[in-house]
């Protein structure tokens, strides 16, 4: 019971703190899940009765998780927007980059946080002297626990001395880059200095690390192709009357170390696809999408093939997306650190897969790198989990299809 309320609840997102100000749509929620849940339990309750207490007590059990679970939300979010609980916060810096970082941080008001100035609010000329005045009297009025450095250029404008003394006061004093990417989900390749990405914990590349996680994907890839089986011969056909041509298309792609592999799918194009135009991504409404291929896409069904390259060991369940070679030739010119996304295997499914739209673009090849130096910094299996858990709930509720 408790793991289909927690499942269930995960699934309608009620684990989303930027809801926790949406009182009506949590209460709409809420009710969602119990009539799930009680759903769930009378068709267990025709189908084996003899699973379910009697007496009554179901229908007092259902009674007394809807009390504890609107109680429970609604102290919770009285709890977090009490003073002793709020981490009061002092953005230091201006421009674009503190602004998202402020934005960012006025959002996670459900996460105990309350910003009490920044940079921006400094009347007058913006100096090392009036930054410093600005933050030291924000600290003695009203106190501040941290503060995050967002300057894009910190020389002649840092305060280092007051910082020094609020941080042997005990006021944390933190860099924005670790803080945007706590809440964003990602790590932003603008005004990044390879010296973050070689002090920053994280970057776990470990033998035993490695070893574990390629026994797991080789046991998944494994077990799913054998689940898979009795579908194959259905998606083959479909896919062979749909259009001619060949049923499996296999393109070249860039793997871990750069090393090019090829990557199998289930042809969704037709077949002279690329006859004129070359390598190009595919785009909204693509006309060279069949109807079939439009089906196989949404439910990526498509994607079952490349259960063999997990198997050799080109690919992992969860990773960044494989790029055409040819891609990532442009792509590692235009784009910063893009080469790091290297440094693991590619997935068939990954962090910027559920946390961004299909990408056809360089600026959409830019935001998804930052979302795979994010995964990359902080891979574990855990995460792995929790990446396929979302990629089924948005295969399920049919988000992000392209």
């Amino acid at each position: 019971m408790t793991a289909i309320v927690l499942l269930i609840s995960h699934w309608l997102d009620l684990y989303d703190t930027s809801m926790l100000g949406a009182k009506w749509d949590q209460l709409f929620r809420i009710l969602l899940v119990l009539g799930f849940v009680a759903l769930g339990l009378s068709a267990v309750g025709v189908l084996f009765p003899q699973f379910l207490p009697g007496n009554g007590s179901l229908r007092t059990g259902i009674i007394i998780l809807m009390f504890t679970l609107f109680l429970w939300r609604f102290a919770y979010s009285w709890i977090v927007h009490q003073p002793y609980f709020r981490q009061r916060v002092y953005v230091l810096g201006t421009g674009a980059r503190a602004q998202r970082l402020l934005n960012g941080l006025r959002q996670q008001s459900g996460q105990g946080i309350e910003v009490v100035g920044w940079t921006g609010n400094v009347e007058g000329e913006l100096t090392r002297e009036s930054v410093a005045m600005h933050l030291t009297l924000l600290a003695q009025e009203g106190g501040v626990h941290r503060v995050i450095v967002a300057m894009p250029d910190r020389r002649g404008t840092l305060p280092v001395e007051e910082l020094l003394d609020l941080r042997l006061k005990g006021v944390k004093v933190e860099e924005a880059t670790s803080w945007l990417e706590k809440i964003t989900g990602k790590i932003e390749v603008d005004q990044l200095y390879p010296s973050w990405l070689i002090f920053a914990e994280g970057f776990r590349f470990s033998t035993f690390n490695r070893l574990i996680r390629r026994a797991l994907n080789f046991t998944a890839a494994l077990v799913g192709l054998v689940f898979a089986l009795p579908v194959l011969p259905l998606v083959a056909l479909a896919v062979k009357l749909s259009s001619p041509g060949p049923i499996l298309y296999h393109q070249k792609r860039v793997g871990r170390g750069g090393v090019v592999f090829y990557c199998y799918k289930f042809r969704t194009m037709r077949e002279d696809a690329e006859a004129d135009t070359g390598a190009t991504w595919a785009t909204d409404n693509d006309p060279r999408i069949t109807k079939v291929g439009k089906f196989l896409r949404s439910s990526r069904l498509d994607e079952i093939p490349q259960l063999w390259c997990v198997l050799k060991g080109d690919m992992h369940f969860v990773g960044p997306r494989p790029e055409r070679p040819e891609f990532v030739e442009s792509l590692s010119r235009d784009i910063p650190y893009y080469g790091v996304r290297h440094t693991v295997r590619p997935g068939i499914t990954g962090w910027a897969q559920v946390q961004y739209k299909y990408g056809n673009t360089v600026e959409d090849a830019r935001e998804k790198l930052q979302y795979d130096l994010f995964y990359i910094k902080n891979a574990s299996v855990g995460l792995d989990f929790w990446i396929v858990f979302q990629t089924i709930k948005i295969v399920l509720l049919g988000r992000g299809a392209k």
